[in-house]
């Protein structure tokens, strides 16, 4: 949870810490702080409302970058979640990967609308991107990238033939011995076997281009073969014909080949993105019923926390002395109206005696409102009531501590055996009785005493 953003939830990146603690990334900081006037920390929202502060007010120049978490999330073990990639690092090599993972989805940089994988992008260009446009070098045409690859594959079919015919021609001349086999149409690289076989490979390119440039050579010769005979048909417009026709057969047959592997392709996409799907639906379901599960065991928890609280507070002897904390708040709450009384953890008169509690009016309550505290007493429902005798009738006797030990405030009295509040009770807690002017307010925050101390105060109830 402390690599995550206040702002975004997700991982920090330049982590800022602000002066209430919580932590931002650098951008999300300056976003909200441009866009919100007084921008105030989110989180210290969430966790407590009431105990907002000046720190809790966010400003750029009021945080500072995190270096030591900076640190720990750089060095974080992470993985690529982009479907197929398999690489897996450290968090500072993240970005890195990004800029290179062949599997991420990327725009095609020519315009053209589509966005592929970046393993798939070559071939993009190659077989469908409608903007990757070349112009032919001889005829000056505009083709698609992939009329263009086929144009030279024709070359490459025709030239073959006579890449054969000059191997059969010359497979004794010195020339094959210690230079390229394609010296008859230009190329005058000359080394040994290996260094020839390496330049055959790498030089396909260049080699068809000598080729073309001889075909052509021997096109115009028989052009001018035909002219010369006068009766032979022009081998030119056969020419012309014949590669317009085998090239359009080779365009169709490429597209055939292309269609057929996108299909394939498609058709495993679907299967895996069904798989894929399946695989959600049951990690959603298995969530669902963990998130279930969660929920039931916080309630569990939550129920056993009371119940150890309430068995580390609870008093079996008639005997309670009841902590308050936080006395300026709490009185400040009870005279705005926020939270008017407290009432105190239960406890008992003996093992399996009455259940009772404490109710204070920390501004008071009825003729002592606004000038005195004032403390009454409760008698709850318990689990033992149907064997005790009713109606509740033991002495009780409040307390309420000087912390320097010099000078108690008690007040006591005997219950009214007439009065509802001390009969059997029928719901969780009868009516509250006792003293409803049992301290001054003056008195109680006198510096001569110490009732109230460290803001904390003491009361102590004694039933006999």
């Amino acid at each position: 949870q402390k690599f995550l953003c206040s702002n975004c939830n997700n991982i920090l990146k330049k982590a800022l810490q602000t002066l209430c603690g919580h932590r931002y990334c650098s951008a999300c900081l300056t976003w909200i702080v441009r866009n919100n006037k007084n921008a105030i920390c989110q989180k210290c929202k969430e966790e407590d409302p009431n105990t907002l502060g000046e720190e809790s007010l966010l400003a750029e120049e009021r945080a500072f970058g995190d270096a030591a978490i900076n640190k720990e999330i750089s060095e974080l073990r992470v993985h690529c979640v982009t479907p197929g990639c398999s690489w897996s690092g450290i968090m500072k090599d993240f970005e890195e990967h990004q800029s290179l993972c062949e599997y991420a989805l990327i725009p095609c940089h020519t315009g053209c609308g589509h966005v592929v994988m970046r393993r798939k992008l070559a071939d993009h260009l190659e077989n469908g991107c409608v903007n990757n446009v070349t112009v032919c070098q001889q005829c000056q045409c505009s083709l698609a990238s992939s009329e263009y690859q086929n144009s030279l594959q024709l070359i490459f079919i025709i030239s073959s033939a006579f890449f054969c015919f000059f191997r059969q021609s010359h497979s004794t001349s010195s020339a094959s011995k210690d230079g390229c086999c394609f010296s008859e149409v230009g190329c005058e690289f000359r080394g040994s076997k290996e260094k020839i076989k390496e330049h055959e490979k790498s030089a396909v390119g260049a080699h068809m281009l000598l080729l073309l440039q001889h075909m052509r050579q021997l096109q115009g010769t028989l052009c001018s073969a035909a002219r010369a005979s006068q009766g032979f048909p022009q081998p030119e417009l056969s020419l012309k014909s014949a590669g317009k026709s085998i090239l359009f057969e080779n365009i169709v047959a490429v597209l055939n080949k292309e269609v057929e592997s996108s299909n394939l392709e498609i058709l495993a996409f679907r299967r895996q993105s069904e798989l894929d799907q399946n695989i959600i639906r049951g990690l959603e379901l298995k969530i669902a019923e963990l998130h279930r599960c969660l929920t039931q065991k916080d309630a569990g928890l939550s129920s056993l926390h009371k119940s150890l609280l309430f068995s580390e507070q609870a008093s079996y002897d008639g005997i309670f002395l009841w902590k308050i904390t936080e006395v300026g708040r709490k009185l400040q709450d009870s005279v705005t109206g926020r939270t008017v009384s407290l009432y105190s953890p239960a406890f008992y008169t003996a093992k399996y005696g009455y259940k009772v509690c404490l109710r204070v009016y920390l501004n008071g309550d009825g003729a002592g409102k606004g000038t005195h505290m004032s403390l009454f007493f409760v008698v709850m429902r318990g689990d033992y009531d149907a064997l005790l005798p009713w109606p509740f009738r033991h002495k009780v006797t409040f307390m309420l501590l000087d912390q320097n030990n010099r000078e108690h405030i008690i007040d006591a009295f005997r219950p009214d055996l007439t009065s509802a509040s001390f009969q059997r009770p029928v719901n969780d807690m009868n009516v509250a009785s006792g003293c409803p002017m049992f301290l001054p307010l003056s008195k109680l925050q006198s510096p001569k005493h110490a009732y109230v101390k460290e803001d904390t105060l003491f009361l102590k109830c004694i039933i006999e």
